[in-house]
């Protein structure tokens, strides 16, 4: 559908997380460039409004907060807060920012639940879920841990594997284990709904593959892959004490899904809103519902099944709203050639970086920008942050206007020279940026933000080529009315600037405007080499940008080497090694391959397993060991382990142990049991 089509756009941003702050990754790949775009309309005078709000119902803040011992709303009380004002700082400029903890976000959710249950969209069944006997209750995905069947990450979430990016579900991991109290969980049955979305296949194929090719690749390629296979109805309630109840009777302890309260935060949130400034908004509904509306989600890769499947089947099957009409997905954004993980602290957060780098927020969205992953995963360094301020902020665009600036008032007292006749570089350069709007326009629309900083940028490229070749400090000599031609071009290039760079840079745009003393602007103006009328006041110039010193850089490689070190120090921190002892006291030792040909819990015991070892003598051995909260028996029989086999007999519980099976004692207590990597007889030696 063409954008001539639409009389408004509906813009939202992904809801973070209320579990900690936000960092480069999440500016990346959603905030800075859902602010571009929404800047860029604004600056068309096109009706649009920006959406965002705080995802206050995840598991994530359930698992910070029994860690700290606080309550889940405190941890989002105190999160919301860091997160929309260090948005605001950073200069996301939302028209509402709200959380999904909110009165009116509860009730719309909820209502919207009841309506789908109502209209017997939703689907009622019993499944077969993960429960944690010790903590006596069932597992959200989230709080199941497991090796991941894909790519083998031993660390990866019953929903997804951070590691490799593939959605999951819990049955799916290898070994899990409960993230609340580390035990094996067992499956039990329980009764949730489920939105069916195999029954929207057809239209899902028809809407996404059909009737939206234009989606970056990486989001169509994602949707039709799973549109590929078979879809399954999908559960849109939890068994968990933290979320918006469920509204219909029977569904005492269960909440909506995050993941459909939290889109729903998009509307709810407008909703808020249009009812605190009808007159600037208007209703809530024409945002939503009425065909004439554009709906545009900026959002991460690991989010597209849930805004391009399973929100807009919730839209569809409600029957009221408006169809998203694109989703520019990002890929990641690395930090230092590693992936950026909040639970090891690997990041850039946004809130320190304003503390600790002030007054540098343009830099950090230029950069953001220029390395945006658009169409694969990037990487950010801190050198290429450095190189970037001080070899084209500094050294083209901030070098041009200082230039530009501070010869007008070194010739002329800050007033705007005439144009005389322009003689061909003049004629060239005019013509050279002539079509910046159309090229800026053309990517933008296209949501293309690397490309089209590239096109504003150009803009100065072209002035300081232009004044570099005309040499307006040599003509002064022997022609100052050339140079009044040559400074009224290269000051309205700068005046563009001011214009093209205000969806990317709006601090120094804004800055730059007060110094050329531009009170009014427009963006149909851009091109114009009449944007600074010949006489026009200047306000006395500084500097633009500034260089940013190695110190600077190196406090900040610094703090992320000691959050390395800290993290490999947890990962390896190991019981001292004990006082050395002869080499004869070892040959005492009779440690041998063992053949575990069964195994079983002691009864009355939650700690002991008992083995049954063939230790190759051709008598059976009995040994126990105290690893029962770390193994299941049906998991080691068939094994072959390392065993001391010349331990004096003890008696536990009972039965006599006749040996010691080895096990390594992992940092958080766990046991590994020790095995053998290649085939052994039982009963060989190990020394």
């Amino acid at each position: 559908m063409n954008e001539k089509n639409f009389k408004r756009t509906t813009v939202t941003a992904a809801l973070p997380y209320a579990n900690g702050g936000i960092h480069i990754g999440h500016l990346a790949g959603v905030y800075v460039p859902a602010d571009i775009y929404v800047r860029y309309l604004r600056l068309k005078k096109r009706e649009v409004i920006f959406i965002g709000g705080s995802d206050e119902h995840g598991v994530p803040i359930t698992i910070r907060a029994k860690k700290e011992g606080i309550t889940p709303q405190d941890v989002c009380d105190r999160y919301h807060k860091l997160i929309k004002d260090s948005m605001e700082e950073f200069g996301i400029s939302f028209d509402i920012y709200s959380r999904t903890t909110s009165e009116i976000h509860h009730r719309f959710a909820s209502d919207f639940f009841r309506k789908l249950y109502d209209d017997g969209k939703l689907i009622e069944q019993e499944s077969e879920q993960y429960y944690d006997e010790q903590a006596h209750q069932f597992l959200a995905d989230r709080y199941i841990m497991g090796q991941c069947p894909h790519c083998s990450n031993p660390d990866a979430y019953g929903d997804q594997c951070e590691r490799c990016g593939t959605a999951l579900s819990p049955m799916e991991l290898i070994n899990p284990h409960s993230t609340i109290s580390g035990a094996k969980p067992v499956i039990r049955k329980t009764k949730n709904w489920y939105l069916p979305l195999n029954e929207y296949q057809t239209w899902l194929k028809q809407w996404i593959l059909d009737e939206h090719k234009e989606w970056r690749p990486n989001v169509y390629g994602q949707c039709k892959s799973w549109l590929d296979l078979d879809l399954q109805p999908r559960a849109m309630t939890r068994d968990l004490d933290w979320g918006i109840p469920v509204p219909v009777e029977g569904a005492e302890g269960k909440v909506l899904y995050v993941w459909f309260d939290a889109p729903i935060g998009y509307i709810s949130n407008t909703k808020e809103l249009c009812d605190a400034q009808p007159d600037k908004f208007g209703p809530w509904e024409r945002w939503w519902k009425d065909s004439d509306s554009r709906i545009i989600h900026f959002i991460g890769k690991d989010n597209i099944v849930f805004h391009c499947l399973i929100f807009p089947t919730m839209l569809k099957a409600h029957g009221e709203y408006a169809m998203p009409d694109n989703v520019p997905s990002n890929e990641f954004l690395n930090l230092e050639n590693d992936k950026i993980s909040t639970s090891r602290n690997w990041a850039v957060w946004l809130h320190e970086y304003l503390r600790e780098l002030p007054d540098k927020q343009d830099v950090m969205r230029y950069v953001l920008t220029a390395n945006a992953p658009e169409t694969k995963d990037n990487n950010f360094t801190w050198k290429d942050f450095q190189e970037r301020n001080n070899s084209e902020l500094v050294a083209i665009y901030g070098n041009f206007v200082n230039r530009a600036l501070q010869l007008t008032w070194k010739y002329w007292n800050g007033a705007v020279p005439a144009c005389g006749e322009l003689h061909d570089i003049d004629s060239e350069t005019i013509r050279e940026f002539k079509d910046v709007k159309e090229k800026l326009e053309t990517c933008l629309e296209a949501f293309k933000f690397r490309e089209a900083l590239k096109e504003a940028m150009n803009l100065a490229r072209i002035g300081n080529k232009y004044i570099t070749e005309c040499e307006p400090w040599k003509v002064w000599k022997t022609n100052p009315q050339r140079v009044e031609t040559i400074l009224n071009i290269s000051l309205q290039l700068v005046a563009n600037l001011s214009i093209a760079f205000e969806p990317f840079l709006p601090f120094s745009s804004r800055d730059l405007r007060g110094m050329i003393n531009m009170t009014e602007y427009d963006w149909s103006e851009l091109g114009s080499t009449e944007l600074l009328k010949a006489g026009h006041q200047l306000k006395e110039p500084h500097l633009l940008f500034e260089k940013i010193d190695d110190d600077v850089i190196d406090a900040q490689l610094k703090k992320l080497a000691d959050t390395k070190a800290a993290n490999e120090s947890a990962q390896t921190d190991s019981t001292p090694v004990k006082p050395n002892v002869p080499f004869e006291t070892w040959e005492q030792m009779d440690i041998r391959v063992g053949h575990i040909k069964a195994c079983e819990r002691v009864p009355k015991s939650n700690k002991l397993l008992k083995f049954t070892i063939d230790d190759g003598s051709g008598t059976d051995r009995t040994i126990l060991s105290g690893i029962a909260k770390f193994y299941e028996p049906e998991e080691l029989t068939g094994k072959s382990v390392l065993f001391v086999a010349n331990f004096a007999p003890r008696k536990m519980m009972g039965i006599e142990s006749q040996g010691m099976i080895l096990s390594a004692e992992n940092a958080d207590g766990s046991l590994s049991v020790t095995t053998v990597l290649k085939p052994s007889d039982p009963g060989s030696q190990v020394g």
